[in-house]
């Protein structure tokens, strides 16, 4: 409250500083007149052009307006008290008026003097004020912390809204129960962790499930960001911290929650010049704080972060954060019971089957099936229909995987048969080789920065590759150079991104998993620690030239052999990539269905129609996918 009138009051007092200024201005306008010469003046009057005179004293001499005979203003100026005037002016018929010298009221003598010192202290206070986000105390609270404490009006939020990772939601429901009950765990010796760290990929939910605590403990939740405590000035983020902790032992038993804490947690002393001291000094303090000589009783602190890799050692010792807790990706009932609470916010029409979009979105996360969800309603409003369908769940997954399409891009006939025939080339290779991901839609519609695109999907969700699989991915990357050479018998840049993603599989296979029998099982990939991490300041070279040579050789050997194999797939089976490149160039897109009549040796039967009547017209094939994302380029 008193912040809102000390802004207020400033405001106004603003405001009526630039009225005066202006009202004088106008005042001092109007009075003006036009400026003549005393000399001139005194012409004037012995030339009996001149009807009435006002005389006035001021602080620079005689003030003189006059006015002539047709109305005009003179205005004049006399340094001195010249006697002979008023005998002048009785002489000539002139009426005239003498004024007193005008003296200033006090309250205008101080807003003219402390004015303008007034009114830059207070625009300084002001921004000051502002850069500390006009909390409590102002431009004088840069100590205080910043963490927002939520509850129950604040936050619905609870367990129920949490899918997805329900190993996860176990371990943090101790918490929870141990706050409502914490004999059941004392009686037995046990004591509840100090500290719960969250680690995850982004989007798998870290933050929505320190909500949903927040929305089942009865307790006071404080939540604060990680860059929250550190500032422009040196101190403010350990001071931010101390009081933090002071606020948490005054509400105890509490929750803290630091989002984001990799800000503030970063590994000491990592970079070339050493660390940023501020905030060493605010890891310092949280460190004293969660355990030190002082142990904050009943002050349980959580935080989350996707980069564990880069936080201090001494930040995940027991004592602190006792438990970490991994939030990793969804399998496909995690899948399925996201979308599930997802479509509760949308109309969904009768043939949505959530089982089906979760095997359909292999290694999604959970913000990224939130955004299925919302694009397909918006699909479903760019169509003006009452519900979504199934038809927009699959647009808006070819959306997100393969990236929005481009149809007002427009490519010459010769290139528009050169992207048919190269992602025919990666669809044929892949339908060939065994342990690859099924074909699941071939497209030339220009989507992304790609002119094409062959996506796969996997039948389920895998955790780990084996190496005959790497090396059919090597050969299904290398399928559409070579149908560009052998149909084409040219060579284009489209092709770049998957020489690098072959090679890449290549040297993996060789520097790093040891699937070769040439090296064997080592290591062989050279020192590439991040040096601003404090990994690694120097480079060592591990590996010997000679070696550096042997590997180079059998990464060359691996990607021949599959580049052979590619070529005679497609050499052997040139019938189907022309039935396929041409019904590209038909239909521009492609599905498995259609795929699997061309590689049976049939026409491949039209696309399907996902138009809302289609779907629900009796005896039509139900609009969804079973296939299982890869995509090839």
């Amino acid at each position: 409250m008193n912040n809102q009138w000390f802004s207020k009051v400033a405001v106004w007092l603003v405001i009526v500083l630039v009225l005066f200024t202006v009202f004088k201005q106008f005042d001092r306008g109007a009075m003006q007149g036009n400026q003549i010469g005393y000399s001139d003046f005194l012409e004037e009057v012995r030339s009996k052009r001149i009807k009435s005179v006002t005389l006035q004293e001021g602080a620079g001499g005689t003030e003189i307006l006059a006015v002539t005979n047709d109305d005009k203003r003179l205005r004049s100026t006399a340094t001195y008290l010249d006697r002979g005037l008023v005998g002048d002016l009785i002489a000539n018929n002139v009426k005239f008026d003498v004024k007193p010298r005008e003296e200033p009221s006090l309250l205008m003598s101080i807003l003219v003097s402390w004015g303008p010192m007034l009114l830059l202290i207070g625009v300084w206070v002001y921004f000051m004020r502002q850069m500390q986000g006009g909390g409590k105390g102002g431009a004088f609270s840069f100590g205080k912390s910043k963490a927002r404490m939520l509850d129950e009006a604040n936050n619905t939020t609870t367990f129920a809204d949490v899918a997805g990772c329900e190993e996860a939601k176990e371990e943090v429901k101790e918490l929870v129960d141990f706050l409502k009950d914490p004999q059941k765990f004392q009686k037995l010796g046990g004591r509840i962790p100090r500290g719960v760290l969250l680690v995850g990929p982004p989007g798998t939910g870290k933050t929505l499930l320190a909500k949903a605590i927040a929305g089942e403990a009865k307790v006071p939740f404080f939540t604060i960001s990680g860059s929250d405590f550190v500032e422009m000035f040196v101190g403010v983020g350990a001071a931010r911290v101390r009081d933090m902790f002071e606020q948490a032992k005054k509400s105890a038993p509490c929750i803290i929650f630091i989002d984001e804490i990799d800000a503030v947690g970063r590994h000491r002393g990592a970079g070339l010049g050493g660390g940023n001291d501020e905030r060493e000094q605010t890891l310092n303090q949280m460190l004293v704080e969660m355990d030190g000589f002082e142990t904050n009783v009943g002050v349980i602190v959580m935080a989350a972060t996707n980069r564990p890799d880069i936080l201090d050692p001494a930040l995940l010792r027991p004592g602190r954060f006792d438990r970490q807790v991994f939030v990793s990706l969804p399998d496909v009932r995690g899948r399925e019971a996201i979308l599930n609470v997802h479509m509760r916010k949308v109309p969904v029409g009768q043939d949505i089957r959530a089982d089906i979009l979760a095997r359909g979105t292999p290694g999604f996360s959970g913000a990224d099936l939130a955004n299925l969800v919302n694009e397909a309603a918006l699909f479903a409003a760019r169509r003006n229909g009452r519900v979504v369908e199934m038809g927009d769940f699959e647009k808006a997954k070819d959306k997100i995987m393969m990236g929005p399409e481009r149809k007002s891009m427009t490519m010459p006939a010769e290139e528009l048969k050169n992207t048919a025939y190269h992602e025919s080339g990666h669809a044929l290779v892949a339908r060939m080789l065994p342990k690859t991901d099924p074909v699941h839609k071939v497209t030339i519609i220009p989507r992304g920065r790609a002119l094409g695109v062959t996506m796969q999907l996997p039948e389920g969700d895998r955790y780990s590759l084996d190496k005959e699989r790497m090396l059919s991915t090597i050969s299904v990357l290398f399928g559409g150079r070579i149908a560009e050479e052998v149909f084409m018998n040219q060579m284009t840049t489209g092709a770049s991104n998957d020489f690098e993603r072959a090679t890449q599989i290549a040297r993996d296979m060789v520097t790093r998993y040891g699937m070769t029998d040439e090296l064997g099982p080592m290591v062989y990939a050279e020192n590439e620690g991040e040096v601003f991490l404090g990994r690694s300041v120097t480079k060592h070279v591990n590996v010997s030239e000679q070696t550096m040579q042997k590997v180079d050789f059998v990464i060359r050997r691996i990607i021949d052999e599959q580049y052979a194999i590619a070529r005679k797939i497609i050499e052997d089976n040139q019938d189907k990539m022309h039935a396929m490149a041409n019904a590209l160039l038909e239909w521009e897109t492609i599905d498995s269905d259609q795929i699997d009549d061309i590689m049976g040796g049939k026409p491949p039967r039209p696309p399907k129609d996902w138009s809302p009547a289609a779907s629900r017209s009796p005896g039509a094939p139900p609009p969804v996918n079973p296939d299982g994302a890869h995509v090839t380029a």
